[in-house]
């Protein structure tokens, strides 16, 4: 059975629902007044259409269109809905067993220590500042890859103020292997934003969601961990608990069924510690509510858990059936030829790695996928081509963006096809091509490198060193490396000596 790997990031919440729930809370208000019991049999029937169509226009009356439109949403089947909220026995139950189970078994993480002064209106901005940071690098990635990025981070910037007077490329050098690299971007804008406004780090989540990049997932993990504001959150894990509690069968990426998770988190949510409990719920669902193997004996609210319950009831009922499985968006197939141009200096001949040799590298656009990064020149592709077909179009790339032509200013040292691999992203399989292109300029290299700033593509030459140590992309860095291992196997045929090489072919 496959598993459905969520995204850290929410897909709606309910600051954006404050009309529902307070309509909602209405109804449950009710039902707790009137009880359990039939309360409609209690109720005289009218006679006749008359008076029940009089009945109908005047409750039409009493409902404002919003109202009306809500109850359709939300209401289709009152009782049913208000039975599927947590009782007021489950909620306190909840709340003790996982807070207790929290401070015995949180792990210990960089963004969650505490300092003595926590009540200081500083150590507040610093910590939020540090939640924000471990939230959005926590989106799409695995904590144990990204405690290392996240101390990196913090010992450059420490401080929001720190961090806004960053450049973007510096941001994406620290970034480099996280993926996702838009996270960075809106991370820098946020800061830049925050410091400008010059009114401290915001505090609630109505202010926190102003911030670029700050979504209803984000701001109420800040709010209530860094300012104890009684918000919830609902993230993947999050998900996955609520709806194995529950027993939700409903698609868990629907919006009506997302809305519902956000009731839930709100209802649970412990007003004295809403920091520690909303973390306790995202801690349970990544160690012991896990997507394919949960600890349910381990589990602190098993005895809560309707999943579990009918489990043990039904042999054909499983815990990991809760939520169920979306089938995934097929990822569109894309073919890109990059080539690795290095450009000799002033020797003659070929060596490996000659001091005085550049390599030529592309930032990409502002916009879009790998937005502002530096890559080798390539070309994307709209079908599988062969080795010549690539070749022709990655020579008109280089002639018309740097002026690199065989015929005029430049001669070919080398050209070889190095190999080919896929990437992954999220909703794109990219199968890169790879070649090595050595060329020699014909006149000065400082007089080609004096054309960079004349077109509108942005284009640099870095050495061997300073390419070793610069902020690539996983895919970029790839690149790289294949060309560097062919390089160093290629010096090792050619340092053995004929003969030998011809014997051993025999």
């Amino acid at each position: 059975m496959t598993s459905l790997v969520w995204s850290h990031k929410p897909l709606l919440g309910p600051y954006l629902l404050s009309r529902e729930l307070e309509i909602f809370s209405k109804l449950v208000s009710c039902r707790s007044l009137l009880g359990t019991h039939n309360y409609r049999s209690s109720i005289p029937a009218m006679d006749g259409s008359t008076k029940k169509r009089q009945t109908r226009e005047k409750n039409k009356k009493r409902q404002s269109p919003e109202e009306k439109t809500t109850l359709t949403l939300l209401i289709t089947n009152p009782e049913e809905d208000i039975e599927d909220l947590f009782s007021e026995k489950e909620v306190k139950q909840i709340r003790v067993s996982l807070l207790e189970w929290y401070d015995e078994n949180q792990r210990e993480l960089p963004w969650r220590q505490r300092s003595e002064s926590e009540s200081d209106g500083g150590e507040e901005e610093k910590r939020a500042y540090g939640v924000w940071v471990s939230e959005i690098m926590l989106q799409q990635t695995r904590v144990q890859t990204m405690i290392e990025y996240y101390n990196r981070w913090m010992k450059k910037w420490p401080t929001i103020n720190h961090l806004s007077q960053a450049s973007l490329e510096e941001v994406n050098e620290m970034w480099a292997g996280l993926g996702y690299y838009r996270r960075a971007r809106f991370l820098l804008e946020g800061a830049k934003m925050i410091v400008d406004e010059g009114g401290g780090f915001p505090n609630t989540v109505s202010a926190l969601l102003k911030v670029p990049g700050i979504g209803n997932y984000t701001a109420g993990a800040i709010a209530s961990i860094a300012f104890n504001e009684a918000v919830p959150v609902v993230d993947g894990n999050v998900i996955r608990v609520l709806a194995r509690l529950k027993a939700i069968s409903a698609n868990p990426k629907d919006s009506l069924t997302v809305k519902k998770f956000w009731k839930l988190a709100a209802q649970l949510v412990d007003p004295c510690r809403p920091g520690d409990f909303n973390q306790s719920l995202m801690e349970l669902g990544a160690t012991v509510c896990t997507p394919l193997n949960p600890s349910c004996s381990s589990c602190p609210v098993s005895g809560q858990c309707r999943a579990l319950s009918m489990s043990k009831h039904d042999s054909s009922v499983l815990v990991t059936d809760y939520p169920i499985k979306v089938e995934k968006t097929k990822q569109r197939r894309d073919i890109s030829a990059a080539c690795v141009v290095e450009i000799l200096g002033g020797q003659d001949g070929f060596e490996i790695n000659q001091p005085d040799s550049r390599f030529l590298l592309v930032k990409r656009p502002n916009e879009g996928l790998l937005a502002g990064l530096w890559e080798f020149p390539s070309v994307m592709l709209d079908e599988e081509v062969d080795l010549t077909r690539r070749r022709k179009e990655v020579d008109c790339f280089l002639k018309k963006s740097f002026s690199l032509d065989s015929k005029k200013n430049c001669s070919i040292v080398s050209r070889e096809d190095v190999g080919e691999f896929d990437h992954i992203f999220s909703h794109i399989r990219l199968k890169v091509y790879v070649e090595l292109l050595v060329l020699r300029l014909k006149g000065v290299m400082n007089d080609w490198l004096e054309q960079q700033n004349k077109g509108t593509m942005a284009w640099k030459c870095v050495d061997n060193e300073a390419l070793s140590n610069m902020g690539l992309t996983s895919g970029v860095r790839k690149v790289y490396t294949m060309v560097e291992k062919f390089k160093q196997k290629r010096s090792t045929m050619n340092s053995i000596p004929s003969r030998k090489r011809t014997s051993s072919r025999n």
